[in-house]
């Protein structure tokens, strides 16, 4: 049997591994806290298939009851209202549910206590993640990217569904980092697997599509983790988020059974276009770098450098930006579910097009080194100015808007990033310098959120953020040179 574009089904598979991963790692960030809306009655009418709030003077609290039946007393000064008060609004939440935020905490203390117990328990996960980025890069190269996926999907698959057991802050810690330790690995194993599957003029583009998927993921998450948690509750929605990954990796095994080079179903046309336009396939005799010998380059700290100082601006807005617009514009979780969405779009435009752009520069006879630097800076001039208007507009629609520039922008730009480790090395030592980039990218995340948790300012949180492109750019450009296979 043979399959015409099979680079294509793979790289379609690890797209939809990607989607699945951004629905895994949101699960907790969306259903954190929520903003709950209960029409006020006079009586409770169980016949009614709402969630209904009737106020007990006699104590100053309010009676909710939710449209499935289930029931809270809530005092009047823990709740805030809509609709000239026709509309109760109530927080509630994983946070609130495993007690790990105060529910008799004032409204603005309990806000805090989220943010910084969210942050928390996201550097553990960051920890691990950066952990796994590290060694997923050595093991993607060591295994192949097969039992790569195989191995990252089964940790971060079942850590999602064991979360559903959370009794506390200790125990959820514990389960969000065995999904980092999973969910790292298909960064440096997608840049590797492009790198075998696609020839050089190809990869960005392969790099962009990759990018693309996790937002449409990030796209998908807010609407499809809160519309499971509205019907199922947050313990199954973890058990079938996490279900999904799992069952991926039947068409995985059966589809990618070797690479371009030996798989049988592949045809000779695709393999001879693939394997004639890889620049690094004539050193079949080059061995993997150690560490030591990718530090010791510094060339290579242009992805290092670079994603330190640049990934930080995707993953505040991923842990951050549902409880930024909870907090800032009072979104209930319906409209949290149909407008968190809205950047993540931009995000899946700049992924592609920014993979495209580079590609298209080389087709028309640009070298690598200009192509992937023009598509750099173009991205960083989109970023900025978007970053600065976004927190600056009043409403929720224009933010989100503006956010959508900002995510765009950065893909854009990240994916020509990703894509050096391909540009600079043999196949041998791509996931590892990805790798590494991807351990320093986590570093500087998590420095980002401990910066967070000392500023109360939301708007001035998100703007700091703009300073962070130029001191990416100018890492890749002042490090880099000229953007050719090391020797």
């Amino acid at each position: 049997m043979k399959i015409k574009g099979l680079r294509w089904w793979i790289i379609g598979l690890i797209m939809l591994i990607t989607i699945i991963n951004y629905l895994d790692r949101g699960t907790l960030n969306y259903m954190w806290v929520t903003n709950i809306e209960y029409k006020l009655v006079d009586k409770i009418n169980p016949e009614m298939k709402e969630n209904q709030a009737q106020f007990l003077a006699s104590d100053d609290n309010y009676r909710l009851v939710s449209k499935k039946g289930d029931e809270l007393i809530q005092n009047s000064s823990l709740v805030s209202f809509k609709n000239d008060g026709k509309i109760v609004v109530n927080r509630q939440g994983i946070a609130y549910d495993l007690g790990i935020v105060d529910a008799k905490a004032a409204p603005e203390v309990a806000s805090k206590q989220a943010k910084d117990l969210l942050g928390q328990i996201t550097i553990f996960f960051m920890i691990a993640y950066g952990f796994s980025q590290l060694f997923s890069g050595k093991l993607y190269d060591k295994i192949g990217t097969r039992c790569g996926f195989f191995v990252s999907v089964l940790i971060w698959g079942t850590a999602d569904a064991l979360t559903s057991l959370s009794q506390g802050k200790i125990s959820l810690t514990g389960f969000r980092m065995m999904l980092g330790l999973g969910e790292a690995g298909p960064w440096p194993g997608a840049t590797k697997s492009n790198a075998e599957w696609f020839p050089q003029k190809e990869r960005a583009l392969a790099q962009g599509l990759f990018g693309a998927a996790a937002s449409i993921g990030s796209i998908l998450a807010p609407i499809i983790i809160l519309m499971l948690y509205i019907s199922l509750g947050w313990k199954l929605t973890f058990v079938v988020v996490g279900g999904i990954g799992l069952l991926w990796i039947i068409p995985w095994l059966i589809i990618n059974k070797k690479g371009p080079k030996e798989h049988t179903w592949i045809t000779e046309k695709e393999r001879d276009y693939i394997l004639s336009g890889q620049p690094e396939a004539k050193n079949t005799n080059e061995r993997a770098k150690s560490w030591g010998e990718l530090l010791s380059n510094k060339k290579n700290y242009s992805v290092i450098l670079g994603r330190f100082f640049l990934d930080p601006i995707w993953w505040m807005f991923v842990t951050f930006l549902p409880m930024y617009l909870v907090d800032q514009f009072q979104l209930n979780i319906k409209e949290l579910a149909f407008s968190a969405w809205i950047p993540y779009v931009g995000a899946m435009i700049g992924s592609i097009s920014g993979g495209w752009f580079s590609g298209y520069l080389i087709r028309k006879g640009a070298t690598v080194d200009k192509a992937r630097k023009a598509a750099m800076l173009l991205g960083g001039f989109i970023i900025v100015p978007a970053v600065i208007a976004s927190v600056l507009v009043p409403n929720a629609v224009a933010a989100v808007i503006l956010m959508a520039f900002v995510l765009g922008g950065f893909q854009f730009t990240i994916v020509n990033i990703q894509t050096l480790p391909s540009d600079l090395h043999c196949g041998k030592s791509v996931g590892s310098l990805a790798g590494l980039g991807g351990a320093s990218a986590v570093l500087g995340t998590i420095l980002a959120i401990l910066f967070a948790g000392q500023i109360s300012s939301w708007t001035l949180l998100f703007g700091l953020l703009a300073a962070l492109v130029p001191l990416s750019l100018a890492s890749v450009f002042l490090t880099i040179g000229k953007i050719e296979q090391i020797k």
